[in-house]
């Protein structure tokens, strides 16, 4: 099966996020089981400076037995890239199933274009909060503005979908405002649990930490509660319990660094931190492995794949019990969840789990388990190659 799948970003814009590894596991374990499958995407290139578009990246290159066609951004507004050539380059290929993730997109709209024009079945994964991301309603006026210009352009690309693969209930009924029950499948994200073999360095050493440490991973901004967390810490820093404690925060800027930066400073909390901007593959999986815990306190998540790859390493989650997050992390199974925006409640969970390493090593196995026999890539392949081959034959006996 000839598969076109299309996203935002892909390699080497590793820091961009969870729907460019979704986009590349599919890419990776589809050709591995013989299928013919292209990403077709920007030149957005974190790797040298992040939000940069790398005309000397490869126009095409072959990886793992997928092969990744990128084209020029000519521009972009916020996180929306505008790059002509995919079109061209997809009207070329004509692929028996277009799969497009990320639908707020260019990349979707030029996907369901061509899906249209060509008769070809289309798959489309949001990934991104259809109504219910905070910026819809919270976000500067640009992108508020940016929102409603798309209105139009979503509803055409949901109009054509031929399928919408969901990853939970709670995206399921997102959905079910928009188009029929019947279109709709979950199909759970999965990560690579090939996380687990890759080669680290001594994370510690590394970047001279001397303590035990709990883990933040996400993008610099206030949805991910980078600010709820920090309001934590400092009713946290002077607790007997945090003597030996510290705080890894890593990722990248998207809005909040400045802002960030102050709040430690106002707060007295530097001792108690150490930012990781900009950080490599290689040291998230690095840190992951020597945390404690993890802590996410997002306002909005959908589906996220930053707890799923802390179980892997059998670490529990404290996150905030809001949208899709309660459909992977459990509480009191495999992590806690608090209440939204609420630093006082995330600072007794982080004492609660430093306090009780039993009832950590147990929350821990129990995500670990959730990712080895549900959560991961592998399951996710087998079932997202399920829909395709399903609506790929429909459309041949339609012929």
């Amino acid at each position: 099966m000839k598969i076109g799948l299309t996203c935002p970003a892909s390699l080497p814009a590793t820091q961009f996020g969870g729907i460019m590894f979704l986009c590349l596991d599919i890419a990776k374990k589809s050709a591995n089981l013989g299928h013919d499958v292209t990403i077709y995407t920007t030149d957005l290139d974190f790797s040298n400076n992040a939000n940069t578009f790398n005309k000397d990246l490869p126009k095409e290159e072959t990886l793992e037995n997928f092969t990744i066609k990128r084209s020029h951004v000519w521009f972009r507004i916020n996180l929306f890239f505008v790059n002509p050539g995919i079109y061209f380059q997809m009207m070329k290929d004509s692929p028996d199933v277009i799969h497009t993730i990320g639908i707020r997109s260019f990349q979707s709209f030029i996907a369901t274009i061509i899906a249209k024009k060509k008769n070809i079945p289309l798959v489309i994964s949001d990934q991104g909060g259809l109504t219910t991301h905070p910026d819809l309603e919270h976000g500067s006026i640009l992108k508020r503005m940016l929102y409603k210009i798309q209105t139009p352009m979503i509803r055409f690309i949901i109009n054509n979908a031929t399928k919408v693969s969901v990853a939970n209930e709670y995206e399921k009924n997102i959905f079910k405002k928009f188009i029929d029950e019947s279109k709709i499948q979950i199909v759970r994200n999965g990560i690579n649990l090939d996380i687990l073999k890759m080669k680290t360095n001594n994370f510690k050493n590394k970047y001279n930490i001397t303590s035990n440490f709990i883990l933040f991973v996400g993008r610099f901004n206030k949805v991910k509660g980078i600010d709820v967390l920090l309001h934590a810490i400092k009713i946290l820093k002077d607790k007997p319990e945090l003597r030996d404690v510290s705080f890894v925060i890593m990722g990248v800027d998207f809005g909040f660094q400045e802002e960030m930066f102050s709040m430690i400073n106002r707060f007295d909390i530097k001792e108690k931190i150490c930012v990781i901007k900009n950080p490599s593959r290689e040291d998230v999986i690095a840190a992951y492995g020597e945390s404690e815990f993890l802590v996410l306190p997002s306002r909005w998540e959908l589906s996220p794949l930053t707890p799923l790859e802390g179980f892997a390493f059998k670490k529990p989650v404290i996150s905030t019990n809001v949208h899709g997050i309660p459909s992977t992390i459990t509480n009191k199974e495999n992590g806690i969840l608090v209440s939204n925006e609420n630093f006082r409640e995330l600072a007794e969970a982080i004492i609660e789990l430093i306090n009780n390493k039993q009832k950590c090593l147990e929350y821990g196995l129990s995500g670990y388990n959730l990712v080895q026999t549900e959560c991961n890539s592998k399951s996710m392949v087998k079932k997202t190659l399920k829909l395709y081959e399903q609506i790929v034959n429909k459309q041949i006996m339609k012929k």
